[in-house]
């Protein structure tokens, strides 16, 4: 029996898994569609700390942009959708341990994660952003050199500041990274633009986005486990005819105030 510590280590700064050696065989296992259907329930994962894509409300439920998508296209496979809040940085992990069977949860898709899970989407586009408060002395990118950045643990601008060498200070969600920022605790904050530039305005926050960023929109994405063909064909479907016959838009509009993708 492969011990599952020896098999699998995670690596915290992009969110992903890779093979601890370099050549292991795993089993075949059955295409999980079947499994699923079964249970008649589709379990699936996101931080719960990323509003307004997906955060907890008053009455202690998951809701937001992602949720809504997952239970949409749950309930067009003919389920029910059971939603589950992890931290960040351990996501992947839990996907590949069984804890649930997706991630709908703004995963921005890499060639590194799709190495270790398949992709189902993209299901919306964004940017990587910098934000500053007001009035900050900080108005380029070229003056970040000495400052002090805010990252969610675990996802890519984590790795891209790190890259970059950058100073940071790593953080659970974007709540949080608000907060910091709004506190002077850091000097910026790295985050999809989309995301962050709603949850200021949500929140009345005085912030702004440092113009003279170079990059490239990117893709998020559904994950689930590899070597389910079936599954990936089924989700597909369903994501595909809702963005078709305007469920997106009306998802969209409600949580996000317009088409995202």
């Amino acid at each position: 029996m492969i011990n599952r510590r020896s098999l699998l280590k995670f690596v915290a700064a992009t969110g992903t898994l890779v093979l601890a050696s370099l050549s292991i065989s795993a089993p075949v296992l059955a295409d999980e569609l079947d499994t699923i259907k079964e249970k008649g329930v589709i379990r699936i994962a996101m931080s719960g700390a990323y509003p307004p894509f997906n955060f907890v409300n008053d009455a202690n439920e998951v809701v937001g942009f992602d949720p809504a998508i997952g239970t949409e296209i749950a309930k067009r496979m003919g389920l029910e959708v059971e939603i589950i809040t992890t931290a960040w940085d351990g996501i992947i992990g839990g996907l590949l341990a069984n804890k649930y069977d997706a991630i709908v949860g703004s995963m921005t898709i890499t060639e590194e994660r799709d190495k270790v899970v398949d992709f189902v989407g993209p299901y919306y586009a964004t940017k990587r952003a910098i934000f500053t408060k007001e009035g900050s002395e900080i108005t380029s990118v070229s003056q970040l050199d000495d400052a002090t950045l805010g990252v969610t643990l675990g996802e890519t601008h984590e790795q891209w500041a790190r890259e970059a060498g950058y100073k940071i200070r790593t953080y659970k969600g974007l709540p949080e990274l608000l907060m910091e920022l709004d506190n002077g605790r850091v000097d910026a904050i790295v985050n999809d633009r989309i995301a962050a530039m709603l949850a200021i305005k949500e929140n009345g926050y005085k912030m702004v986005e440092l113009p003279d960023l170079d990059t490239e929109a990117f893709g998020a994405g559904i994950a689930i486990r590899e070597g389910n063909p079936d599954l990936k064909a089924a989700m597909q479907k369903a994501l595909d005819d809702l963005m078709a016959d305007g469920t997106y838009l009306e998802i969209a509009n409600k949580w996000v105030g317009g088409d995202i993708r």
